[in-house]
C-alpha cells in the first residue's frame, strides 16, 4: 500500500560489516521492507484474498499479524506494556488480525508502520542487547527478540511470496 505518512518501504541491503545491533536492526528492516514489497500495487480486495485455499491466509492478514507481533514482542514482552491487541478477537487473543473480509488496508498499514517505528525506537533506546523483558516468567533478551523477529518475518515473507504469485503471478525476492 502506498504510504501517505512519510514512510518509505524501499529495501536496503543489510551491511556486510556493522556492530551487532546495527546488523540485526538492518536485517529486520530488510524483512519489513520485503513484506511491504510483496503487498505493493495490490487493490484492497487482492490484499484480502485467500489465495491458497483452504487456508485463510492473506497478505492483509500477514500485515495485521505482524503489526501484532511487533507490538507483542517489543511493547508487551520487552517494555512490559499491557497486552491490548489492535484487532482483538472474541476471546481477546488477537486472532482477529486474520479476519480481513471487512478490514481497511490503509488502517492496517498505518498500524503496522507505527508499530515498526515504535520497535525501532525501543531498540535504539535500549542500553544493550542484553537487556531483558519477560513473558510468563521467561526472560528474553533484546538480542533474542531481534533474532526471533527476523525469523518471524522471513517465514511469513515466504508465505507472502506464494500468496502474491497466486494473486497476480508476481514473483521475486
Amino acid at each position: 500500500m502506498p504510504s501517505d505518512d512519510g514512510h518509505t518501504d524501499a529495501r536496503t541491503e543489510p551491511p556486510g560489516v556493522a556492530d551487532e545491533r546495527a546488523m540485526l536492526s538492518a536485517f529486520l528492516d530488510y524483512q519489513r521492507a520485503t513484506l511491504a514489497l510483496k503487498c505493493a500495487g495490490l487493490t484492497p480486495d487482492r490484499l484480502r484474498r485467500w489465495a491458497v485455499p483452504p487456508s485463510s491466509l492473506s497478505l492483509l492478514g500477514l500485515v495485521r499479524h505482524l503489526a501484532e507481533v511487533e507490538r507483542g514482542w517489543f511493547r508487551c514482552v520487552f517494555l512490559g506494556e499491557p497486552d491490548k491487541p489492535h484487532w482483538a478477537g472474541p476471546v481477546d487473543d488477537g486472532s482477529a488480525a486474520w479476519d480481513v473480509d471487512l478490514a481497511d488496508p490503509d488502517e492496517a498499514f498505518r498500524v503496522w508502520r507505527a508499530e515498526c517505528d515504535r520497535s525501532r525506537a525501543t531498540v535504539a533506546a535500549a542500553s544493550s542487547l542484553e537487556v531483558t523483558g519477560e513473558h510468563e516468567g521467561t526472560a528474553y533478551s533484546l538480542r533474542h527478540i531481534l533474532i526471533h523477529m527476523i525469523e518471524e518475518y522471513a517465514r511469513h515473507n515466504g508465505q507472502a511470496d506464494l500468496l502474491r504469485e497466486r494473486i497476480d503471478g508476481v514473483t521475486g525476492e
